[in-house]
């Protein structure tokens, strides 16, 4: 683990049963690593695995295999929960707020039951730390006494904000946060979120399918495909000098408004194949049904992760350290 590791996840599994011998393998042996202080972007398509890391990594599920590292704790296999500590300062904001507040309770009540679990303040402070919370969300104090059912849908995920800080955490999981929100909630909430980081010091796992919010927000960026991490490098590295196939397709993907920034796209990378299931991933590397540059070893190896640069890495065999530079096709 690097000194200033605050997250590292090592060769992380999270398989899931769906009949006799035969499972989603949703993580298929991640290692990853979020640093103090920054935000890494992790991307992929709907069904990559990016919610189960979340979700793992908060102990919603029990992993099954390999190790999670937080602060310090080591967390494994065999661990059953997450300690008092480690729910104090991890907390996660969930891509549906409707789905993740209590109707039946108002803003006070949602915000005080952290407060008075965590023990963040005497009893007799609680209303006025839940006020402080609502002005650091930019919500009007007189939301304490609303409940989720009288409000928006941007105004319920600052409020599923305000609660993820009651803690006073020191990282926070935001798991596509604005991704059902209109675009104006959702560049005030993300300049917020940006704001709250330099503030009080938060670190983010900040999970996207959408390219564009992640070149804003990112420190570094990790692609996922099929429950695999595809590529890993610094934002500015990640969006100028795309290596993976499937980083480059996404790239090409992502709409533009002028030909400037058409320029500064990779050129166009074409997915002729169809994502393999879940159930029944191929041989090899797992992108070879839909990769224009695939070969006969990308058929029958899976490749591993390789450092193309400082902060740069890469699992594809384009890149292997045996291959001819002029035949990597890229």
């Amino acid at each position: 683990m690097t000194s200033n590791a605050l997250l590292t996840l090592d060769d992380l599994h999270m398989y899931f049963k769906v009949e006799k011998n035969r499972y989603v393998r949703a993580v298929d042996g991640v290692s990853l690593t979020v640093n103090e202080g920054e935000v890494l972007g992790l991307v992929g398509e709907s069904g990559s695995g990016k919610s189960t890391i979340a979700y793992t990594v908060m102990g919603m599920y029990h992993q099954t295999g390999g190790t999670i590292e937080f602060n310090g704790e080591k967390i494994t296999s065999a661990t059953k929960g997450r300690s008092k500590n480690f729910k104090r300062t991890a907390q996660i904001v969930f891509q549906d707020p409707g789905s993740s507040l209590n109707p039946y309770q108002d803003v006070h009540s949602i915000l005080s039951l952290p407060l008075k679990v965590h023990k963040v303040v005497p009893k007799d402070q609680i209303d006025n730390k839940i006020l402080e919370i609502l002005g650091m969300v930019e919500l009007p104090q007189d939301f304490i006494y609303k409940s989720p059912s009288s409000i928006g849908g941007g105004e319920k995920q600052l409020v599923s904000i305000a609660r993820a800080l009651c803690s006073n955490p020191k990282f926070i999981i935001l798991d596509e946060p604005t991704s059902s929100l209109d675009v104006s909630i959702q560049a005030k909430i993300l300049n917020m979120l940006m704001r709250l980081k330099k503030e009080i010091g938060l670190t983010y796992l900040f999970i996207t399918h959408d390219m564009g919010v992640m070149r804003n927000v990112s420190d570094r960026v990790a692609i996922m495909y099929l429950g695999k991490i595809c590529e890993v490098a610094p934002t500015e590295t990640f969006y100028s000098k795309p290596l993976h196939p499937y980083t480059q397709m996404l790239l090409s993907a992502v709409p533009v408004i002028s030909e400037e920034e058409e320029k500064l796209k990779p050129a166009k990378v074409e997915s002729k194949g169809d994502i393999p299931s879940p159930v029944d991933i191929p041989p090899g590397c797992s992108f070879n049904t839909r990769c224009m540059y695939k070969t006969d070893l990308c058929m029958t190896e899976d490749p591993v992760m390789r450092t193309i640069s400082p902060g740069h890495i890469v699992r594809c065999h384009l890149y292997d350290e045996n291959r001819n530079e002029d035949n990597k096709g890229i």
